[in-house]
This record gives structure tokens, C-alpha cells and sequence, in this order.
């Protein structure tokens, strides 16, 4: 190993292989599994954001109603209490995305995204929910003078639309936010994104669920769904719930609607957290806002600053599994854990020295138009938002309102959607997309190596609507 490999590797001796976020002292204990049969007027199938939202605004709409939650594991442990707290007013994972996919309804996508995020802001305010909540918004930083370009576009095709809150930042601007020798501008959403604690928040919404009176069941994985009488049947290890309807939050795990499964594959990304940055490590890098950042490449990284001034550090690698099989073994990956302190470092020299405290992986649910997707079965009992693609702190409460606009029958201007009435093309079977992922993964690669100039191949998946992203 060479000598600067080495240095990076000494930063991760210390590293705990588990999520920082679930470490903390406040992690609720578990609540006991459903044994016998139950019977509900909604059952909601997951623990995390997606089903969490789903039960309290369920019960917020009708406080008579009787609701009942199960979670395979406990709530909050996977993608909901792992990821990189960025809680996010976007439904369309970006405006680029989505004025790419549905220009017609830009407007109206953005602003209902804004009023969702503002419902996060005063759920978490009004049932006191401590999880670090600080509306600091996010900078997309340049790298790469291609990169920069792109932000000059992104700004300008926003000021046209009428959209405002984004300041394009030049190279001092952005340095004198957070002090990288890599930036060489940033175009700053000030509003638009919020910090936080994801596992706090999480088990803060299961403390408010079930204050309002929502029964929730730990341990209890939901194994097969079908109909019993008018309403529906959800088959657990233990027992059986009978709901007159059920909404379905298991996003990256096998949807209980089997024909829901070829829209998503599961896509493994992995995080570094720093031990706490003393007084001068801090001064060095500046970041007295707190913004969250994202690099503007394809391979890209995200990180922020927590409350007791830890760095996390994100993103880059995403890796798919042959066969979209969900597996713990792939939770931890050494190598790219390295390849990510190595990234940090060229980001941050001034920082050197500074060591990892944790290390972690976990699966997302991406689907090919990069934000979810949403829909019905058996007849309207059934409701489904899944595809989130790693933008769903803050788009799974929309996707809670939808899921219950469609179980009630209502026509809203969230179902009026053609965002919300279309679905992302499918994946193709093993092996073909094990190949197509790989291809494409390569291509974006090699533009990014290739001052951001796209290949034939990512050419025609532009035009079918098609990509792959974490």
C-alpha cells in the first residue's frame, strides 16, 4: 500500500462498522410484535419515513380512524435512520430532473414541494420533535470548470422560470461559506433544504404516531398480502391483519404488489462520519452556516455538518447488487470507505490528521426516472409510493399524502398529477440489467473524467427517459 494510502487508511482505524445515527442514546426501545390477528380500518406495511407519515397524517385527517403499523425490524433502522439527514423540498430530485420530466407542471411541483417541507417544519415543532432541524438550505458546489457552466445554466433557466431563492456563488463566495481548494463555485438553494437527525426524526414520528393512537408492531414483517372479504388480508410471522385498506411504505424491500417490483432496484451507498472538529479545525473550513453540500458531478459526493460538529461524507460509489438482492453483507465496503477518506482529504487538506468515527452502508430504492412513483391495486385498496432514489427525507410525506388521497378515492391536486398518474420505464430482467447498469455506470464515469461530455449511450438513455442514480 502506498504511502498516502496508508495515511488514508490510519483515518479509518477507529471507525465503528454500524450508522452513527442509530448509535445515540435516545433510540427508543423496541415495541412488541404482532402475535394473534388484528383488525384495522388502515394498516400501513413499514416503518420508515414513507409509512411513519403515512399513519400520523392518516390520523391527523381522521383522528377516529383506526390505524395499525408493522415494521420488520425496528423503526427507522434502514434507509430512514442511515442516510445523510438532507430533508429536501424537491419532489422531482432537483429542479433539472424535473423540468426535464415534467415542465408543464414545474410550477406547481415546486411550490406544493415548498409547502410539504414548511409541514415537516411545523410537525416537527408542533410535536416537539427534537431531531436538529436547522433550515440552513444546500450548495451545489463546481468542481470542475464544466460543472460550473452547468450551475450558470441551472440559475439562469430558474431566474426565467420565476423561481427565486438560488444565488450563484463564484469561487470567493463559495470559499468564504466552506474553504475547499476544490471549489470553484456553488449555486446556493437558501430555502430549499433543511438538516436534520434522520434517526431522530424517525423516532420521533413513531412517538407522535402513537400518541394519536396509531398500534405499532416491531418485528413483525409483512409476508403476503390478499384480499379477505371487502377489504384486505397482510399474513405476518405471527398472526394475520384484516384492514379495509393498506398502504405499502417497504420501498427497497420486495413490494407486497409483485408487479410494483421491476420499477425499483436497490442501490447500495455508503458514508464516513468525523469525530468532532475542534475550535481551529473548524475555523479552517469555515462552514459557520451549516449548509448542507453536494458536488455537481455524476460520481457525486454529499456532506454536511451534524450538531456536535461532525463531518459526514457520502455518495460517490453506487453499487448494485447482481440480481437486486437486498443482503447486510452488502452494508460495509471497505474499499469504497477508503476510496471516500481518500476523496475527503483532496477536499479538505487543511483537515489532515482529522480520523472517522463511523462507517456505514445501507440500500436505496432508485427507480429509472430518479423521484418516486406512485399508484393503486385491488381495486383501491391498496397504495403504493416507492422509487425515492435517495431524495426521501422530505418527499416521502408527500408521498404519505398521496398514498392516502388514493385509498380515500379523492381526486386532489396531488393525484391530478402526471407525475403522479405515470410510472417510471421498468428494469429489465438478469442479466440484462445488471449489464445496462454497468454500461451506464461507466459512461457517467468517463464524462464526468471527460469534462462532463455524455457518450452515444447515455445519449439514448437521455431520450427514453432512462438513468441510474443514488
Amino acid at each position: 500500500m502506498a504511502p498516502a494510502a496508508m495515511t488514508f487508511a490510519q483515518s479509518l482505524s477507529d471507525a465503528q462498522p454500524v450508522p452513527f445515527w442509530l448509535e445515540d442514546p435516545g433510540k427508543p426501545g423496541a415495541l412488541p410484535a404482532l402475535t394473534g390477528d388484528e383488525r384495522t380500518d388502515l394498516l400501513v406495511v413499514g416503518g420508515g419515513y414513507s409509512g411513519l407519515w403515512t399513519a400520523l397524517l392518516a390520523k391527523e385527517r381522521d383522528p377516529g380512524r383506526d390505524v395499525v403499523l408493522i415494521e420488520g425490524r425496528e423503526v427507522g433502522w434502514a434507509a430512514s435512520g442511515r442516510n445523510g439527514g438532507f430533508c429536501a423540498a424537491s419532489l422531482t430530485h432537483g429542479l433539472g430532473n424535473g423540468l426535464a420530466r415534467w415542465p408543464e407542471e414545474l410550477a406547481q411541483l415546486e411550490e406544493l414541494g415548498a409547502r410539504n417541507l414548511d409541514a415537516i417544519e411545523d410537525t416537527v415543532a408542533r410535536y416537539g420533535i427534537d431531531c436538529d432541524f436547522e433550515r440552513t438550505g444546500e450548495i451545489d458546489v463546481a468542481t470542475e470548470p464544466h460543472q460550473l457552466d452547468d450551475l450558470r445554466e441551472m440559475h439562469e433557466e430558474a431566474s426565467r422560470l420565476g423561481f427565486t431563492g438560488l444565488e450563484l456563488l463564484d469561487a470567493d463566495a463559495v470559499r468564504a461559506e466552506v474553504d475547499s481548494p476544490t471549489f470553484l463555485g456553488g449555486l446556493w438553494d437558501r430555502r430549499g433544504v433543511a438538516m436534520l437527525h434522520p434517526a431522530k426524526l424517525a423516532w420521533g414520528l413513531k412517538q407522535a404516531c402513537t400518541d394519536l393512537g396509531v398500534r405499532i408492531y416491531e418485528n413483525t414483517r409483512g409476508l403476503e398480502l390478499s384480499a379477505s372479504g371487502a377489504g384486505m388480508a397482510v399474513r405476518t410471522p405471527y398472526g394475520r391483519v384484516f384492514a379495509r385498506r393498506v398502504a405499502l411504505g417497504t420501498n427497497v424491500f420486495p413490494s407486497l404488489v409483485r408487479r410494483v417490483r421491476s420499477y425499483t432496484v436497490p442501490v447500495y451507498d455508503y458514508a464516513l462520519m468525523t469525530e468532532p472538529l475542534s475550535p481551529a479545525q473548524l475555523a479552517s473550513i469555515g462552514w459557520k452556516r451549516r449548509q448542507g453540500l453536494g458536488d455537481s458531478a455524476n460520481q457525486f459526493h454529499y456532506f454536511r455538518i451534524t450538531a456536535d460538529q461532525r463531518i459526514l461524507w457520502g455518495g460517490y460509489d453506487a453499487i448494485y447488487p447482481y440480481g437486486g438482492k437486498v443482503s447486510a453483507e452488502m452494508d460495509h465496503r471497505p474499499e469504497t470507505y477508503l476510496k471516500l477518506a481518500s476523496h475527503f482529504f483532496h477536499y479538505f487538506p487543511q483537515l489532515e490528521g482529522l480520523r472517522f468515527s463511523h462507517a456505514w452502508g445501507g440500500a436505496i430504492d432508485t427507480c429509472s426516472r430518479f423521484s418516486a412513483f406512485y399508484g393503486s391495486a385491488h381495486g383501491g385498496k391498496v397504495a403504493y409510493a416507492a422509487g425515492f432514489t435517495g431524495l426521501g427525507v422530505g418527499a416521502t410525506r408527500f408521498g404519505a399524502d398521496v398514498m392516502l388521497d388514493l385509498l380515500a378515492g379523492e381526486e386532489s391536486e396531488r393525484t391530478r398529477l402526471k407525475m403522479v398518474r405515470t410510472k417510471p420505464l421498468p428494469f429489465p430482467p438478469e442479466p440484462v440489467a445488471w449489464a445496462g447498469i454497468g454500461l451506464t455506470k461507466w459512461a457517467l464515469a468517463r464524462a464526468d473524467a471527460r469534462g462532463g461530455r455524455r457518450n452515444l449511450w447515455l445519449k439514448a438513455m437521455d431520450r427514453l427517459g432512462l438513468g441510474f442514480d443514488s
